[in-house]
C-alpha cells in the first residue's frame, strides 16, 4: 500500500499516540479532541476544529 501523504500521516499519528500516551484511557471524546488540538498546535500541524 502506498500512502499519498506519508509524512503528514506519520506526523498526525505521532500526535495521536502522544496524546493517548499522556492521557491514558477512560476520558470522553471531547477531552481527547481538545488535547489533540493542543498537540497539533505544538507540532505546527494545521487543522480545523470540529
Amino acid at each position: 500500500m502506498v500512502l499519498i501523504y506519508e509524512k503528514e500521516s506519520y506526523e498526525i499519528l505521532g500526535a495521536c499516540f502522544e496524546v493517548y500516551k499522556q492521557m491514558g484511557p477512560g476520558f470522553l471524546e471531547a477531552v481527547y479532541q481538545e488535547s489533540l488540538e493542543i498537540e497539533f498546535r505544538l507540532r505546527n500541524i494545521p487543522f480545523l476544529a470540529q
